[in-house]
This record gives C-alpha cells, structure tokens and sequence, in this order.
C-alpha cells in the first residue's frame, strides 16, 4: 500500500513540474515573440530614412543642374 502511495505522490510531483516547465517555456516564449519586431521596425525606419535621403539628394542634383545650366 505504501508503494502505491510513493508512486501516487512521485506521479503528483512529477507532474507539478512538468506544468511548473510548461509555465517557464510559455513565459519565454511571449518574451521573444516581441523580439523580432524591433528589428523589423528598425528595419523599416532604416528603408524610410534612406528614401528620404534619396529624395532630398535627386531634388538638390536636379536643382543644381538646372542652375548650372543657366550660366553663361
């Protein structure tokens, strides 16, 4: 009888720990499910800087061209 009680509360324990793991694992999980998110913002704040950059840099060479032109 005792060992069916041995085995009842190793079965209680083990299984307290498997849930305890569970809980460990689902918390890491949510952590870096928002680590990737950063990078793609970064990433997208990367694109758009160097967009606006682009734009600034074709507009001042258009301007100069333009103004180079016109001297004699």
């Amino acid at each position: 009888m005792r060992t069916v009680a041995h085995c009842h509360v190793l079965a209680f324990r083990l299984g307290e720990h498997v849930a305890a793991q569970q809980r460990v694992l689902a918390a890491a999980v949510r952590r870096d499910s928002e680590r990737g998110s950063v990078t793609i913002e970064q990433v997208i704040w990367a694109v758009a800087v160097i967009g606006i950059v682009g734009i600034v840099v074709t507009a001042i060479t258009n301007y100069v061209t333009a103004q180079a032109g016109k001297i004699r």
